[in-house]
Protein backbone atom coordinates (compact mmCIF):
# COMPACT_ATOMS: atom_id res chain seq x y z
CA UNK A 1 0.00 0.00 0.00
CA UNK A 2 2.55 2.34 0.82
CA UNK A 3 4.69 1.60 -1.57
CA UNK A 4 2.04 2.36 -4.47
CA UNK A 5 1.28 5.34 -2.57
CA UNK A 6 5.33 6.61 -2.93
CA UNK A 7 4.84 5.63 -6.70
CA UNK A 8 2.09 7.87 -6.96
CA UNK A 9 2.97 11.01 -5.54
CA UNK A 10 6.50 10.25 -7.45
CA UNK A 11 4.49 10.11 -10.69
CA UNK A 12 2.81 13.09 -9.92
CA UNK A 13 6.03 15.16 -9.27
CA UNK A 14 7.50 13.62 -12.57
CA UNK A 15 4.46 15.01 -14.10
CA UNK A 16 5.24 18.44 -12.58
CA UNK A 17 8.36 18.75 -13.77
CA UNK A 18 7.63 17.63 -17.42
CA UNK A 19 5.86 21.14 -17.63
CA UNK A 20 7.91 23.09 -15.89
CA UNK A 21 11.03 21.45 -18.25
CA UNK A 22 9.33 22.74 -21.24
CA UNK A 23 8.84 26.36 -19.97
CA UNK A 24 12.88 26.35 -19.50
CA UNK A 25 13.93 25.27 -22.41
CA UNK A 26 11.31 27.50 -24.14
CA UNK A 27 11.69 30.73 -22.01
CA UNK A 28 13.63 33.89 -22.73
CA UNK A 29 16.43 33.31 -19.84
CA UNK A 30 17.08 29.87 -21.48
CA UNK A 31 17.11 31.75 -24.95
CA UNK A 32 20.06 34.06 -22.54
CA UNK A 33 21.87 30.97 -21.32
CA UNK A 34 22.21 29.37 -24.90
CA UNK A 35 23.07 32.78 -26.40
CA UNK A 36 26.37 32.98 -24.19
CA UNK A 37 27.52 29.88 -24.62
CA UNK A 38 26.91 30.06 -28.56
CA UNK A 39 28.90 33.93 -28.57
CA UNK A 40 31.59 32.05 -26.49
CA UNK A 41 32.33 29.52 -29.22
CA UNK A 42 31.77 33.07 -31.91
CA UNK A 43 35.24 35.12 -31.32
CA UNK A 44 37.81 32.32 -32.81
CA UNK A 45 39.32 35.27 -34.80
CA UNK A 46 40.64 36.95 -31.78
CA UNK A 47 42.83 33.22 -31.91
CA UNK A 48 44.26 34.51 -35.24
CA UNK A 49 47.89 35.82 -33.19
CA UNK A 50 48.34 32.64 -31.66
CA UNK A 51 48.01 30.00 -34.93
CA UNK A 52 49.46 32.94 -37.37
CA UNK A 53 52.96 31.75 -36.62
CA UNK A 54 52.31 28.24 -37.81
CA UNK A 55 50.65 29.27 -41.11
CA UNK A 56 53.43 31.29 -41.74
CA UNK A 57 56.59 29.39 -40.79
CA UNK A 58 54.33 25.90 -42.87
CA UNK A 59 53.44 27.70 -45.67
CA UNK A 60 56.50 30.34 -45.85
CA UNK A 61 54.96 33.55 -45.59
CA UNK A 62 56.14 36.80 -45.26
CA UNK A 63 54.29 39.26 -43.27
CA UNK A 64 52.56 41.07 -45.95
CA UNK A 65 50.91 38.01 -46.83
CA UNK A 66 50.03 36.91 -43.60
CA UNK A 67 48.70 40.67 -43.16
CA UNK A 68 46.14 39.60 -46.42
CA UNK A 69 45.33 36.69 -44.34
CA UNK A 70 44.88 38.37 -41.59
CA UNK A 71 42.85 40.75 -43.83
CA UNK A 72 40.36 38.53 -44.96
CA UNK A 73 39.38 36.80 -41.98
CA UNK A 74 38.45 40.85 -40.43
CA UNK A 75 36.74 40.92 -43.45
CA UNK A 76 34.47 37.70 -43.35
CA UNK A 77 34.31 38.64 -39.55
CA UNK A 78 33.05 42.11 -40.41
CA UNK A 79 31.07 41.74 -43.81
CA UNK A 80 27.94 39.75 -42.31
CA UNK A 81 25.24 41.57 -44.66
CA UNK A 82 24.26 38.42 -45.90
CA UNK A 83 23.53 36.73 -42.35
CA UNK A 84 21.90 39.66 -41.85
CA UNK A 85 19.48 39.87 -44.74
CA UNK A 86 19.27 35.94 -44.30
CA UNK A 87 18.18 36.50 -40.93
CA UNK A 88 15.42 39.04 -42.21
CA UNK A 89 13.67 36.44 -44.06
CA UNK A 90 14.26 32.82 -42.48
CA UNK A 91 14.29 32.13 -38.58
CA UNK A 92 17.16 32.30 -36.20
CA UNK A 93 17.58 27.68 -36.87
CA UNK A 94 18.26 28.15 -39.89
CA UNK A 95 21.04 31.04 -39.68
CA UNK A 96 22.79 29.65 -37.05
CA UNK A 97 23.28 26.57 -38.96
CA UNK A 98 24.65 27.96 -42.06
CA UNK A 99 26.90 29.78 -40.07
CA UNK A 100 27.97 26.07 -38.08
CA UNK A 101 28.41 24.47 -41.40
CA UNK A 102 30.45 27.55 -42.84
CA UNK A 103 32.62 27.62 -39.70
CA UNK A 104 33.41 23.98 -39.79
CA UNK A 105 34.49 24.20 -43.71
CA UNK A 106 36.62 27.24 -43.51
CA UNK A 107 38.64 25.78 -40.24
CA UNK A 108 39.13 22.32 -40.98
CA UNK A 109 40.88 23.15 -44.37
CA UNK A 110 43.39 25.45 -42.89
CA UNK A 111 43.90 22.61 -39.99
CA UNK A 112 44.78 20.26 -42.59
CA UNK A 113 46.97 22.92 -44.57
CA UNK A 114 49.18 23.48 -41.78
CA UNK A 115 49.58 20.05 -40.66
CA UNK A 116 50.51 19.22 -44.65
CA UNK A 117 47.28 16.73 -45.34
CA UNK A 118 46.84 18.35 -48.55
CA UNK A 119 48.60 19.74 -51.17
CA UNK A 120 50.14 23.46 -50.04
CA UNK A 121 47.40 26.05 -50.79
CA UNK A 122 47.39 28.74 -53.20
CA UNK A 123 47.32 32.10 -51.28
CA UNK A 124 44.10 32.53 -52.41
CA UNK A 125 42.62 29.84 -51.45
CA UNK A 126 44.30 30.54 -48.24
CA UNK A 127 41.83 33.70 -48.11
CA UNK A 128 38.74 32.00 -48.83
CA UNK A 129 39.62 29.31 -46.11
CA UNK A 130 40.09 31.78 -43.53
CA UNK A 131 36.86 34.01 -44.72
CA UNK A 132 34.72 31.84 -45.04
CA UNK A 133 35.44 30.66 -41.33
CA UNK A 134 35.20 34.22 -40.06
CA UNK A 135 32.08 35.09 -41.37
CA UNK A 136 30.54 32.34 -39.71
CA UNK A 137 31.02 34.61 -36.17
CA UNK A 138 28.11 36.84 -38.12
CA UNK A 139 25.70 34.29 -38.31
CA UNK A 140 26.21 33.34 -35.13
CA UNK A 141 25.78 37.44 -34.35
CA UNK A 142 22.65 37.19 -36.37
CA UNK A 143 21.23 34.27 -34.66
CA UNK A 144 21.89 34.82 -31.29
CA UNK A 145 22.66 38.14 -30.42
CA UNK A 146 19.43 39.95 -33.02
CA UNK A 147 17.07 37.42 -31.36
CA UNK A 148 18.04 38.45 -27.70
CA UNK A 149 18.08 42.13 -28.05
CA UNK A 150 14.36 41.56 -29.79
CA UNK A 151 13.52 39.48 -26.80
CA UNK A 152 14.90 42.23 -23.92
CA UNK A 153 14.47 46.18 -26.00
CA UNK A 154 14.68 47.92 -22.38
CA UNK A 155 17.76 46.38 -22.02
CA UNK A 156 19.91 46.01 -24.77
CA UNK A 157 22.86 48.37 -23.66
CA UNK A 158 23.50 45.38 -21.02
CA UNK A 159 22.11 42.38 -23.34
CA UNK A 160 25.23 43.28 -26.25
CA UNK A 161 27.46 44.08 -23.49
CA UNK A 162 26.99 40.63 -22.23
CA UNK A 163 26.88 39.00 -25.30
CA UNK A 164 29.85 41.04 -26.59
CA UNK A 165 31.40 39.87 -23.59
CA UNK A 166 31.51 36.25 -23.94
CA UNK A 167 32.80 36.92 -27.39
CA UNK A 168 35.53 38.64 -26.35
CA UNK A 169 36.38 35.72 -23.95
CA UNK A 170 36.15 33.42 -26.62
CA UNK A 171 39.85 33.51 -27.55
CA UNK A 172 41.17 33.02 -23.25
CA UNK A 173 37.94 29.91 -23.15
CA UNK A 174 39.49 28.33 -25.95
CA UNK A 175 43.46 28.69 -25.20
CA UNK A 176 42.43 26.78 -21.55
CA UNK A 177 40.36 24.29 -23.56
CA UNK A 178 42.93 23.70 -26.09
CA UNK A 179 46.05 23.37 -23.58
CA UNK A 180 44.03 20.59 -21.94
CA UNK A 181 42.63 18.70 -25.30
CA UNK A 182 45.79 19.44 -27.37
CA UNK A 183 48.57 20.19 -24.58
CA UNK A 184 51.04 22.62 -26.66
CA UNK A 185 50.10 22.30 -30.29
CA UNK A 186 48.83 25.21 -31.72
CA UNK A 187 48.23 23.30 -34.85
CA UNK A 188 45.37 21.34 -33.01
CA UNK A 189 44.15 24.90 -31.89
CA UNK A 190 42.81 25.61 -35.56
CA UNK A 191 40.71 22.17 -35.06
CA UNK A 192 39.09 23.01 -31.83
CA UNK A 193 38.28 26.15 -33.21
CA UNK A 194 36.74 24.37 -36.59
CA UNK A 195 34.01 21.88 -34.48
CA UNK A 196 33.32 22.95 -31.00
CA UNK A 197 31.44 26.40 -31.95
CA UNK A 198 29.56 23.72 -34.56
CA UNK A 199 28.82 21.74 -31.90
CA UNK A 200 27.35 24.41 -29.19
CA UNK A 201 25.47 25.74 -32.50
CA UNK A 202 23.76 22.32 -33.01
CA UNK A 203 22.90 21.57 -29.67
CA UNK A 204 21.17 24.77 -28.31
CA UNK A 205 19.90 25.55 -32.15
CA UNK A 206 16.38 25.23 -31.69
CA UNK A 207 16.27 27.16 -28.67
CA UNK A 208 17.27 30.20 -29.91
CA UNK A 209 14.10 32.04 -31.20
CA UNK A 210 12.35 35.69 -30.92
CA UNK A 211 9.70 36.07 -28.51
CA UNK A 212 7.41 39.07 -27.00
CA UNK A 213 9.03 41.43 -24.77
CA UNK A 214 7.74 41.22 -21.31
CA UNK A 215 9.36 43.90 -18.99
CA UNK A 216 10.55 41.89 -15.62
CA UNK A 217 10.76 44.18 -12.53
CA UNK A 218 13.68 42.79 -11.60
CA UNK A 219 15.23 42.17 -14.77
CA UNK A 220 18.20 44.30 -14.73
CA UNK A 221 19.07 42.68 -11.34
CA UNK A 222 18.82 39.48 -13.41
CA UNK A 223 21.31 40.34 -15.69
CA UNK A 224 23.85 41.84 -12.71
CA UNK A 225 23.96 38.02 -11.47
CA UNK A 226 24.97 37.12 -14.91
CA UNK A 227 27.96 39.80 -15.02
CA UNK A 228 28.55 38.81 -11.55
CA UNK A 229 29.22 34.84 -13.20
CA UNK A 230 31.15 36.41 -16.18
CA UNK A 231 33.48 38.65 -14.67
CA UNK A 232 34.34 35.70 -12.34
CA UNK A 233 35.04 33.88 -15.44
CA UNK A 234 37.18 36.66 -16.53
CA UNK A 235 39.35 36.81 -13.50
CA UNK A 236 39.70 33.22 -13.65
CA UNK A 237 40.83 33.07 -16.57
CA UNK A 238 43.63 36.02 -16.50
CA UNK A 239 44.76 34.14 -12.91
CA UNK A 240 45.37 31.16 -14.74
CA UNK A 241 46.70 32.74 -17.57
CA UNK A 242 49.45 34.35 -15.65
CA UNK A 243 49.52 31.47 -13.42
CA UNK A 244 50.17 28.84 -15.84
CA UNK A 245 53.23 31.31 -17.46
CA UNK A 246 54.86 30.89 -14.22
CA UNK A 247 54.57 27.20 -13.57
CA UNK A 248 54.72 24.34 -15.30
CA UNK A 249 51.47 22.81 -15.16
CA UNK A 250 50.46 19.06 -15.55
CA UNK A 251 47.92 17.59 -17.84
CA UNK A 252 45.70 16.90 -15.18
CA UNK A 253 45.95 20.83 -13.88
CA UNK A 254 44.86 21.88 -17.28
CA UNK A 255 42.23 19.39 -17.31
CA UNK A 256 41.14 21.14 -13.77
CA UNK A 257 41.34 24.39 -14.96
CA UNK A 258 39.19 23.50 -18.46
CA UNK A 259 35.98 22.12 -15.48
CA UNK A 260 36.34 24.80 -13.86
CA UNK A 261 35.80 27.26 -16.95
CA UNK A 262 33.14 24.96 -18.30
CA UNK A 263 31.58 25.22 -14.62
CA UNK A 264 31.47 28.99 -15.19
CA UNK A 265 30.25 29.16 -17.92
CA UNK A 266 26.77 26.75 -17.03
CA UNK A 267 25.63 28.32 -14.23
CA UNK A 268 23.92 31.28 -15.70
CA UNK A 269 21.76 28.16 -16.21
CA UNK A 270 20.82 28.18 -12.76
CA UNK A 271 19.79 31.70 -13.19
CA UNK A 272 17.50 30.95 -16.11
CA UNK A 273 15.88 27.96 -14.22
CA UNK A 274 15.41 30.37 -10.53
CA UNK A 275 13.96 33.25 -13.24
CA UNK A 276 11.82 30.37 -14.81
CA UNK A 277 10.56 29.46 -11.40
CA UNK A 278 9.45 32.48 -10.53
CA UNK A 279 6.97 33.08 -13.25
CA UNK A 280 5.91 29.10 -13.27
CA UNK A 281 4.51 30.27 -9.45
CA UNK A 282 3.44 33.18 -10.23
CA UNK A 283 1.08 31.38 -12.96
CA UNK A 284 -0.43 29.35 -9.72
CA UNK A 285 -1.46 32.65 -7.80
CA UNK A 286 -5.44 33.14 -8.75
CA UNK A 287 -6.38 36.26 -10.16
CA UNK A 288 -9.47 37.79 -9.68
CA UNK A 289 -11.55 39.04 -12.59
CA UNK A 290 -12.45 42.82 -12.61
CA UNK A 291 -14.98 44.40 -11.02
CA UNK A 292 -15.73 47.06 -13.43
CA UNK A 293 -15.34 47.23 -17.16
CA UNK A 294 -14.62 50.58 -19.22
CA UNK A 295 -16.62 51.01 -21.88
CA UNK A 296 -14.97 53.40 -24.83
CA UNK A 297 -17.29 56.03 -26.54
CA UNK A 298 -18.63 55.30 -30.24
CA UNK A 299 -16.03 58.21 -31.25
CA UNK A 300 -13.12 57.14 -29.19
CA UNK A 301 -13.57 53.92 -31.24
CA UNK A 302 -13.59 55.39 -34.16
CA UNK A 303 -10.30 56.88 -33.39
CA UNK A 304 -8.51 54.17 -32.49
CA UNK A 305 -9.55 52.24 -35.52
CA UNK A 306 -8.68 54.85 -37.43
CA UNK A 307 -5.14 55.34 -35.84
CA UNK A 308 -4.76 51.25 -36.17
CA UNK A 309 -6.04 51.03 -39.94
CA UNK A 310 -3.69 54.13 -40.59
CA UNK A 311 -0.39 51.96 -39.03
CA UNK A 312 -1.08 48.56 -40.88
CA UNK A 313 -1.41 51.39 -44.24
CA UNK A 314 2.25 52.78 -42.69
CA UNK A 315 3.59 48.92 -42.49
CA UNK A 316 2.45 48.25 -45.41
CA UNK A 317 3.92 50.65 -47.48
CA UNK A 318 7.29 50.72 -46.25
CA UNK A 319 9.48 48.05 -47.12
CA UNK A 320 12.75 47.04 -46.44
CA UNK A 321 14.78 49.14 -48.89
CA UNK A 322 11.77 51.37 -49.81
CA UNK A 323 10.57 55.20 -48.81
CA UNK A 324 14.23 56.88 -48.91
CA UNK A 325 13.40 60.15 -48.79
CA UNK A 326 10.95 60.19 -45.95
CA UNK A 327 13.24 60.35 -43.22
CA UNK A 328 12.11 59.02 -39.48
CA UNK A 329 13.21 60.51 -36.47
CA UNK A 330 15.60 59.15 -34.24
CA UNK A 331 15.07 56.03 -32.61
CA UNK A 332 11.70 55.22 -35.24
CA UNK A 333 12.24 52.01 -36.92
CA UNK A 334 14.59 53.09 -40.33
CA UNK A 335 14.44 51.24 -43.56
CA UNK A 336 17.88 49.57 -44.56
CA UNK A 337 18.35 52.84 -47.14
CA UNK A 338 17.37 55.39 -44.94
CA UNK A 339 19.94 54.50 -42.61
CA UNK A 340 22.63 53.98 -44.75
CA UNK A 341 22.33 56.86 -46.71
CA UNK A 342 21.36 58.77 -43.20
CA UNK A 343 24.35 61.37 -42.03
CA UNK A 344 25.17 59.70 -38.48
CA UNK A 345 25.79 56.10 -39.91
CA UNK A 346 28.16 57.61 -42.39
CA UNK A 347 29.90 59.44 -39.09
CA UNK A 348 29.65 56.01 -37.46
CA UNK A 349 31.31 54.39 -40.84
CA UNK A 350 34.48 57.11 -40.90
CA UNK A 351 34.95 56.34 -36.83
CA UNK A 352 34.52 52.79 -37.38
CA UNK A 353 36.98 52.75 -39.89
CA UNK A 354 39.47 54.52 -37.87
CA UNK A 355 38.85 52.90 -34.83
CA UNK A 356 38.41 49.05 -35.05
CA UNK A 357 40.35 49.53 -38.22
CA UNK A 358 43.47 50.43 -36.62
CA UNK A 359 42.18 47.56 -34.10
CA UNK A 360 42.18 44.86 -35.83
CA UNK A 361 45.51 45.63 -37.37
CA UNK A 362 47.02 45.77 -33.42
CA UNK A 363 45.36 42.76 -32.60
CA UNK A 364 46.66 40.57 -35.63
CA UNK A 365 50.02 41.78 -35.19
CA UNK A 366 50.50 40.79 -31.70
CA UNK A 367 52.41 38.00 -32.37
CA UNK A 368 55.09 39.59 -34.79
CA UNK A 369 55.33 42.80 -32.28
CA UNK A 370 56.25 40.84 -29.23
CA UNK A 371 58.62 38.36 -31.27
CA UNK A 372 59.94 41.49 -32.75
CA UNK A 373 60.81 42.77 -29.17
CA UNK A 374 62.39 39.90 -27.84
CA UNK A 375 59.71 38.75 -26.28
CA UNK A 376 59.56 34.73 -25.74
CA UNK A 377 56.56 32.32 -27.41
CA UNK A 378 55.15 31.59 -23.77
CA UNK A 379 54.54 35.77 -23.37
CA UNK A 380 53.43 36.54 -26.37
CA UNK A 381 50.80 33.90 -25.94
CA UNK A 382 50.18 35.97 -22.48
CA UNK A 383 49.50 38.97 -24.61
CA UNK A 384 47.01 37.50 -26.67
CA UNK A 385 45.27 36.15 -23.68
CA UNK A 386 45.06 39.66 -22.07
CA UNK A 387 43.75 41.14 -25.20
CA UNK A 388 41.38 38.59 -25.10
CA UNK A 389 40.21 39.12 -21.83
CA UNK A 390 40.35 43.00 -21.44
CA UNK A 391 38.09 42.95 -24.51
CA UNK A 392 35.41 41.14 -22.15
CA UNK A 393 35.90 43.80 -19.67
CA UNK A 394 35.55 46.47 -22.69
CA UNK A 395 32.54 45.02 -24.22
CA UNK A 396 30.37 43.92 -21.27
CA UNK A 397 31.42 47.11 -19.09
CA UNK A 398 30.94 49.91 -22.12
CA UNK A 399 27.09 48.28 -21.88
CA UNK A 400 26.88 48.25 -18.38
CA UNK A 401 28.40 52.00 -17.58
CA UNK A 402 27.08 53.38 -21.13
CA UNK A 403 23.13 52.28 -19.78
CA UNK A 404 23.79 53.67 -16.53
CA UNK A 405 24.97 57.26 -17.47
CA UNK A 406 22.31 57.54 -19.97
CA UNK A 407 19.62 56.56 -17.95
CA UNK A 408 21.04 58.38 -14.44
CA UNK A 409 22.36 61.71 -16.46
CA UNK A 410 21.55 61.51 -19.89
CA UNK A 411 25.20 61.37 -21.29
CA UNK A 412 25.12 60.49 -24.45
CA UNK A 413 26.23 57.04 -25.39
CA UNK A 414 27.95 58.22 -28.20
CA UNK A 415 30.53 60.10 -26.11
CA UNK A 416 32.14 57.10 -24.50
CA UNK A 417 32.79 55.72 -27.84
CA UNK A 418 34.89 59.26 -28.36
CA UNK A 419 36.61 58.72 -25.10
CA UNK A 420 37.52 54.51 -26.22
CA UNK A 421 39.44 56.02 -29.49
CA UNK A 422 41.10 58.68 -27.63
CA UNK A 423 42.19 56.00 -25.41
CA UNK A 424 43.47 53.10 -28.11
CA UNK A 425 45.38 55.92 -29.51
CA UNK A 426 47.63 56.04 -26.89
CA UNK A 427 48.16 52.38 -26.73
CA UNK A 428 49.29 52.31 -30.21
CA UNK A 429 51.75 55.16 -29.05
CA UNK A 430 52.89 52.91 -26.47
CA UNK A 431 53.58 50.21 -29.21
CA UNK A 432 55.23 52.61 -31.28
CA UNK A 433 58.03 53.92 -29.10
CA UNK A 434 58.37 51.06 -26.41
CA UNK A 435 59.41 51.18 -22.74
CA UNK A 436 59.62 47.72 -20.80
CA UNK A 437 56.13 46.70 -20.18
CA UNK A 438 55.36 48.51 -22.81
CA UNK A 439 53.28 45.72 -24.94
CA UNK A 440 51.91 44.70 -21.33
CA UNK A 441 49.81 48.16 -20.94
CA UNK A 442 49.07 48.09 -24.69
CA UNK A 443 47.69 44.76 -24.86
CA UNK A 444 45.00 45.78 -22.24
CA UNK A 445 44.18 49.20 -23.06
CA UNK A 446 43.68 47.76 -27.06
CA UNK A 447 41.68 44.62 -25.38
CA UNK A 448 39.20 46.97 -23.44
CA UNK A 449 38.44 49.84 -25.91
CA UNK A 450 38.73 47.21 -28.38
CA UNK A 451 35.89 45.44 -27.20
CA UNK A 452 34.08 49.09 -25.86
CA UNK A 453 33.94 50.00 -29.68
CA UNK A 454 32.20 47.03 -30.90
CA UNK A 455 29.74 47.02 -28.11
CA UNK A 456 29.04 50.42 -28.36
CA UNK A 457 28.57 50.62 -32.21
CA UNK A 458 25.94 47.82 -31.87
CA UNK A 459 24.05 49.91 -29.08
CA UNK A 460 23.98 53.31 -30.95
CA UNK A 461 22.66 51.91 -34.83
CA UNK A 462 20.24 50.14 -32.20
CA UNK A 463 19.03 53.16 -30.62
CA UNK A 464 19.15 55.67 -33.42
CA UNK A 465 18.10 53.39 -36.20
CA UNK A 466 15.34 51.20 -34.70
CA UNK A 467 15.48 47.38 -34.57
CA UNK A 468 12.76 46.27 -37.24
CA UNK A 469 16.24 45.89 -39.70
CA UNK A 470 18.18 45.87 -37.01
CA UNK A 471 19.79 42.35 -38.21
CA UNK A 472 20.82 43.63 -41.36
CA UNK A 473 21.56 47.23 -39.93
CA UNK A 474 24.29 46.08 -37.61
CA UNK A 475 25.85 44.41 -39.72
CA UNK A 476 26.14 46.99 -42.62
CA UNK A 477 27.48 49.33 -39.45
CA UNK A 478 30.35 47.22 -38.94
CA UNK A 479 31.84 47.26 -42.87
CA UNK A 480 33.79 49.93 -42.41
CA UNK A 481 36.33 47.80 -39.79
CA UNK A 482 37.75 45.16 -42.97
CA UNK A 483 38.28 48.25 -45.29
CA UNK A 484 40.26 49.62 -42.44
CA UNK A 485 41.92 46.71 -41.65
CA UNK A 486 42.79 46.06 -45.49
CA UNK A 487 44.67 49.65 -45.68
CA UNK A 488 46.00 49.95 -42.26
CA UNK A 489 47.53 46.36 -42.14
CA UNK A 490 48.36 44.98 -45.45
CA UNK A 491 49.05 48.31 -47.17
CA UNK A 492 50.54 50.47 -44.35
CA UNK A 493 51.65 48.32 -41.33
CA UNK A 494 52.57 44.63 -43.16
CA UNK A 495 54.70 46.84 -45.43
CA UNK A 496 56.51 48.67 -43.60
CA UNK A 497 57.05 45.77 -41.67
CA UNK A 498 58.56 43.75 -44.69
CA UNK A 499 60.60 47.15 -45.52
CA UNK A 500 62.23 46.98 -42.18
CA UNK A 501 62.85 43.13 -42.32
CA UNK A 502 64.26 43.50 -45.56
CA UNK A 503 66.57 46.19 -44.64
CA UNK A 504 68.28 44.44 -41.81
CA UNK A 505 68.62 41.38 -44.27
CA UNK A 506 70.94 43.82 -46.49
CA UNK A 507 72.75 44.24 -43.50
CA UNK A 508 73.82 40.74 -43.78
CA UNK A 509 74.16 40.35 -46.93
CA UNK A 510 71.45 38.37 -47.60
CA UNK A 511 68.51 38.74 -50.07
CA UNK A 512 65.00 37.59 -49.81
CA UNK A 513 65.38 34.56 -51.32
CA UNK A 514 68.59 33.37 -48.83
CA UNK A 515 65.48 32.93 -45.89
CA UNK A 516 62.01 31.05 -45.71
CA UNK A 517 60.70 33.52 -43.30
CA UNK A 518 60.91 37.14 -43.58
CA UNK A 519 61.14 38.43 -39.96
CA UNK A 520 62.06 41.82 -38.23
CA UNK A 521 63.78 42.30 -34.53
CA UNK A 522 63.87 45.61 -32.91
CA UNK A 523 61.60 48.46 -31.66
CA UNK A 524 61.67 50.56 -35.06
CA UNK A 525 59.76 47.62 -36.58
CA UNK A 526 56.51 48.95 -35.85
CA UNK A 527 57.45 52.66 -34.35
CA UNK A 528 56.15 54.10 -37.79
CA UNK A 529 53.32 52.19 -38.41
CA UNK A 530 52.01 52.59 -35.44
CA UNK A 531 52.34 56.32 -35.09
CA UNK A 532 50.24 56.47 -38.30
CA UNK A 533 47.67 54.11 -36.73
CA UNK A 534 47.61 56.68 -33.27
CA UNK A 535 47.06 59.64 -35.73
CA UNK A 536 44.16 57.62 -37.59
CA UNK A 537 42.42 56.87 -34.54
CA UNK A 538 42.45 60.12 -32.63
CA UNK A 539 40.94 61.65 -35.98
CA UNK A 540 38.28 59.31 -35.75
CA UNK A 541 37.62 60.67 -32.45
CA UNK A 542 37.35 64.20 -33.65
CA UNK A 543 35.24 62.95 -35.83
CA UNK A 544 32.99 61.39 -33.11
CA UNK A 545 32.32 64.40 -31.80
CA UNK A 546 30.45 65.69 -34.20
CA UNK A 547 28.04 62.24 -33.89
CA UNK A 548 27.62 63.22 -29.76
CA UNK A 549 26.91 67.25 -30.77
CA UNK A 550 24.09 65.76 -33.01
CA UNK A 551 22.68 63.32 -30.78
CA UNK A 552 22.70 65.17 -27.72
CA UNK A 553 19.20 66.24 -27.80
CA UNK A 554 18.19 62.30 -28.40
CA UNK A 555 19.68 60.99 -25.92
CA UNK A 556 18.12 63.68 -22.95
CA UNK A 557 14.91 62.14 -23.77
CA UNK A 558 13.30 58.68 -22.58
CA UNK A 559 14.84 56.60 -25.52
CA UNK A 560 12.86 53.62 -24.35
CA UNK A 561 9.42 55.03 -23.95
CA UNK A 562 7.85 53.27 -26.71
CA UNK A 563 8.84 50.03 -25.63
CA UNK A 564 7.80 50.19 -22.15
CA UNK A 565 4.82 51.66 -24.00
CA UNK A 566 4.36 48.25 -26.10
CA UNK A 567 5.56 46.10 -23.32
Amino acid sequence: MSSSINSSSSSRSSCGLCPFAVQVIKGRWFTVFASFLIMAGAGATYLFGVYSKDIKSTLGYDQTTLNLLGFFKDLGANVGVLSGLIGEVTPAWFVLLVGSAMNFAGYFMIWLSVIEKIAKPKVWQMCLYICLGANSQNFANTGALVTCVKNFPESRGVMLGLLKGFTGLSGAIFTQLYLAIYPNDSKSLILLIGWLPVALSVVFVYTIRPMKAVKQQNELRVFYHFLYISVSLALFILAMSLIQKQVAFSQAAYAGTSAVVCLFLFLPLAIAIREELVLWNLKKIPVDPPTEVSIEKPQEIQEIKDDSDLQVQNTKSTTCFGDICNKPERGEDYTILQALLNMDMMILFIATFCGLGSSLTAVDNLGQIGESLGYPTKTISTFVSLVSIWNYFGRVFSGFVSETLMVKWNVPRTLMMTFMLVLSSLAYLSIAFPFPGSVYVASVIIGVSFGAQLTLLFTIISELFGLKYYATLFNCGQLASPLGSYILNVKVTGMLYDREALKQLAEKGLTRSSVKELTCLGGQCYRLSFSILAAVTFFGALVSLILVMRTRKFYKGDIYKKYREAA
